[in-house]
């Protein structure tokens, strides 16, 4: 059989971009990382240690009605 590869987790895509960006939003994990439920992995990311504050962005969409979205900040990792 062939070599196993280590693909990063969904978890490590999301922290690398937080780390990268500064934050990530639930469109950012769709559209860059291919990971449908950002709010999972943050959850995920928490039980491991990490700390992370989440601001709620009120805005418009295409068709001028409200919505909101959340972003998610990276505050400090477990040492």
């Amino acid at each position: 059989m062939g070599k196993k590869l280590n693909r990063p987790t969904q978890k490590d895509k999301v922290l690398r971009y937080i780390r990268e960006f500064g934050k990530i939003t639930s469109w950012d994990a769709y559209s860059q990382l291919g990971v449908t439920q950002v709010a999972t992995r943050i959850f995920e990311l928490k039980q491991d240690g990490y700390v992370f504050t989440k601001k709620r962005v009120n805005t418009l969409n295409r068709l001028q009605e409200k919505t909101h979205y959340d972003e998610y900040m990276l505050v400090e990792v477990e040492p």
